[in-house]
């Protein structure tokens, strides 16, 4: 009796021993029931690309000597790529082109306002003028560039060998955070701080800073001042969001969850801050921390938010509620997978050289990562149930040919959208092989997925009750299941 929540053993004092105790396994195992095969989700949330930037000619690539090769297979299926039309005779002051592997890219214009008005009503003509570097000519020029499968190797073969999805867009249009905050809460408000600049209609557009984190503040002083009084108005734009996220909803079924990433663990604490001081040097020289507060999402809720970034009490608590409050490092996942503790739900985020956005990182950098993490879980027993999706919180504003959609919230101050189109594959024994799916998904389509395999409901004024579903891209019957696939993260080809 001792090893039942308190809730439980005072509702056994009306029942029979043994019923109760039938009673509490049901209700236990059916908080952890899945209404597919699917028992863990790691989803892999990227940085900046477009669909065009990544996949523009998938999946024909140029093969030149001394790059790693890609052949596509024979059955490949139709991709809305860039035709041949719009690659010699664009609407844009350039054409598009080819990106070299061997250069480091250029930061774009992405935020909220500029990629629609390069968008211009569906003409998709002002990318140049409007999203393009405007600090470089070399690179407002790239911004009309892509990568084919010589440079997004992994990628090209993932896609080639699991499913992916060629009308798949961000939420709404801006930078990283709303795309983070749309992934775990299909919103990107109400804030608190309404009236801030890069907030619209109570809705955060711009990547302000969360409020809850010690690694967004430039000392202890500065946090205590505005981490702990929310009444108090910060110059520093930072904000806290009110409302539900997925993680809620999975605490409240009792599902095992997290979001994981890397430099995450403090390099020091100074007076109880923590201070994330770890920094790495990307492929061409380029040092980047390994910490962005913007790119993590549950720091802006109070209800998720590890504000002092404090460990797991223990690696077999990962995944449950403690002082970590679901908030850890990349190396706190992997010791906690490795011991047989992986979460059912997991959000990964590289670190900054990792993560694929341009101007810190790159495609060799973040292939690296994808392919690393990728082969390690499927070495994992885990495998036989595991979903992994590869997402990516926006275009960092490089040319895509497509025009969105609208959806539901399209016409809400701060919510217009949908916004660029995105990559978006999925990775699993029960992925559909070399299939592409052409119906309409965002970013939000990730939570839906979540909430309906595990039952959580939805989290309300939310896009997850409006968006499309990712279970076109996977097989659930009986079948052929796809083969574990290893890379070489150097080139991302298939390792003989």
């Amino acid at each position: 009796m001792s090893l039942l929540k308190p809730s439980l053993l005072s509702a056994c004092t009306a029942l029979a021993l043994p019923l109760c105790l039938s009673t509490v396994a049901h209700a236990s195992s059916m908080s952890h029931h899945t209404k597919t095969p699917i028992k863990h989700v790691v989803v892999i949330f990227q940085e900046n690309v477009s669909f065009d930037h990544y996949f523009g000619t998938y999946p024909h690539a140029t093969n030149p000597k001394g790059e790693p090769a890609f052949h596509a297979k024979a059955n490949t299926p139709a991709v809305n790529t860039l035709t041949e039309q719009l690659l010699k005779h664009n609407p844009n002051a350039l054409n598009p082109f080819l990106l070299p592997r061997n250069q480091e890219p250029f930061d774009q214009d992405h935020g909220y306002e500029a990629e629609q008005d390069a968008y211009n009503g569906g003409l998709m003509n002002q990318f140049y003028e409007k999203t393009g570097d405007k600090y470089s000519k070399v690179g407002q020029r790239q911004v009309m560039g892509y990568y084919d499968g010589n440079s997004v190797t992994a990628l090209w073969n993932y896609a080639q060998h699991f499913a992916m999805s060629d009308n798949s867009y961000g939420t709404i249009f801006g930078p990283s955070s709303p795309g983070a905050l749309n992934l775990v809460a299909g919103r990107t408000g109400p804030v608190i701080e309404k009236t801030l600049p890069g907030v619209e209609g109570g809705n955060l557009v711009s990547d302000d800073n969360p409020r809850l984190d010690d690694c967004a503040y430039k000392d202890a002083a500065d946090a205590k001042k505005f981490e702990t009084n929310l009444t108090v108005v910060d110059p520093h734009k930072r904000v806290v969001l009110t409302g539900k996220n997925i993680g809620d909803l999975l605490n409240k079924k009792h599902v095992t969850w997290g979001w994981f990433e890397g430099g995450f663990d403090p390099t020091s604490y100074q007076n109880g801050f923590a201070v994330c001081g770890a920094k790495s040097t990307n492929e061409f020289g380029g040092v980047k921390g390994d910490y962005i507060p913007h790119h993590e999402p549950f720091q802006y809720f109070q209800s998720t938010a590890n504000p002092h970034h404090l460990p797991p009490s223990s690696i077999a608590k990962v995944g449950k509620t403690d002082q970590a409050n679901h908030q850890y490092s990349l190396k706190t996942f992997w010791k906690a997978a490795d011991s047989g503790h992986l979460p059912a739900v997991a959000f990964l985020k590289a670190k900054g050289i990792e993560d694929g956005h341009a101007g810190y990182s790159n495609p060799l950098d973040e292939q690296r990562f994808l392919v690393n993490t990728i082969n390690r879980l499927e070495k994992l027993p885990t495998w036989k149930d595991t979903l992994i999706v590869i997402a990516y919180d926006d275009s960092d504003g490089y040319y895509d040919h497509v025009m969105p959609p609208k959806n539901h919230f399209a016409n809400v101050t701060g919510r217009h959208g949908y916004g660029p189109r995105l990559p978006l594959l999925v990775i699993s024994p029960y992925a559909k092989q070399n299939f592409v799916d052409h119906s309409v998904t965002d970013q939000s389509s990730i939570m839906r997925f979540i909430e309906d395999n595990w039952r959580l409901g939805r989290a309300g004024h939310s896009m997850d009750a409006h968006s499309g579903t990712l279970d076109h891209m996977l097989h659930f019957g009986h079948g052929h299941r796809a083969h574990a696939l290893m890379l070489n993260p150097k080139t991302g080809e298939v390792s003989s």
